[in-house]
Order: C-alpha cells, then sequence, then structure tokens
C-alpha cells in the first residue's frame, strides 16, 4: 500500500493490511525488561494499540505523553505504544517521562507487528522504521476503529480516538 508519509513523499508499506472490523493479529512484542508480551486478539480488556516510528523524536514523546495521561483516567482500557527502538532506549524513555500507565513495547526483533498491521515503511529516508498508527481493538479482538496517519510527523486525533475508547467502556 502506497500513502503520502513523509512530508508529500509517497512511501510504500509492507505487511498485511489490517482494517475495521478484521480480527487484531496476535503479536509478540519485547517489553523494557525484555520479555515478550502479547498485543491484539480477544481479551478481557479494550485494547489500544499505538505505532510510532521512535520514542527519540519530538511527536512520538509528545503521543506517548498524551495517551499515558489518559491511560491514567481509563478503567478495562490497556494501552500499548510500539515502536521498532531498542527496549533500553525506552525504558529511558519512560523514566525520564515519567511513563507508568502504558505499556511498551519494542517490535525490533522480529518485526512482528509491524508486518502483522501492514505498518513497516519500505521505501525512503525512514525504510525500515514503523508508520504512525492507532487500532482500538474491543474485548472480542475485532478493530472497531484505525488511524493510520497520512504524515508521519503530525500527531493522531486523539478526540476521536477516545470517543471509540468510550463507545466500548
Amino acid at each position: 500500500m502506497a500513502i503520502t508519509h513523509l512530508k508529500g513523499e509517497e512511501v510504500n508499506l509492507l505487511g498485511n493490511e489490517v482494517n475495521v472490523s478484521d480480527q487484531a493479529p496476535i503479536v509478540k512484542v519485547v517489553g523494557q525488561d525484555l520479555n515478550e508480551f502479547e498485543i491484539g486478539g480477544a481479551k478481557d480488556v479494550i485494547q489500544v494499540l499505538v505505532v510510532v516510528p521512535s520514542l527519540d523524536t519530538p511527536v512520538c514523546a509528545a503521543e506517548t505523553r498524551k495517551f499515558n495521561e489518559e491511560a491514567a483516567r481509563l478503567t478495562n482500557v490497556e494501552i500499548s505504544v510500539v515502536s521498532l527502538d531498542l527496549p533500553f532506549a525506552m525504558g529511558r524513555f519512560c523514566t525520564t517521562e515519567g511513563i507508568e500507565n502504558i505499556n511498551v513495547g519494542s517490535d525490533f526483533r522480529n518485526k512482528d507487528l509491524t508486518n502483522a498491521y501492514g505498518l513497516l515503511i519500505e521505501n525512503g529516508p525512514l525504510a525500515g522504521i514503523a508508520a504512525r498508527a492507532v487500532f482500538v481493538i474491543d474485548t472480542n479482538g475485532i478493530v472497531v476503529y484505525k488511524e493510520l496517519c497520512e504524515e508521519i510527523t503530525k500527531e493522531p486525533d486523539y478526540d476521536t480516538v477516545m470517543k471509540e475508547i468510550e463507545k466500548l467502556i
């Protein structure tokens, strides 16, 4: 799939495109402690999957802080922010920024998540990293909301994401 994604430059995304009403693929990502955890599929909680290129950028950092703040007021909702950063860098970021209310994971080992959700950038200067996207997954494991940010340097529509979450609570 091709999208306009980097300051007007068209890039291609690799992997299996996941859309609203699809079953959310179950994948494992690596946590800050180097242990894996699962994302996707049916769970007892609403899942919010936030995929960012790197926590070491101002937009990704702001987005992660925003979702961490929102998670503090939500019940029965599990928010996971995933990037291709190394777990050590994620840990440093979370400690420095006080990120405590969300799961932070890395897809660096096998790129299972970015391939399963169709978010791996194939070409251009950011080839090999993740596109910016948000998925809301209901307790049955069905994707009920998807936002693939058309421009990687822009944050997602937080208001719409929160409205979609609140519909499920």
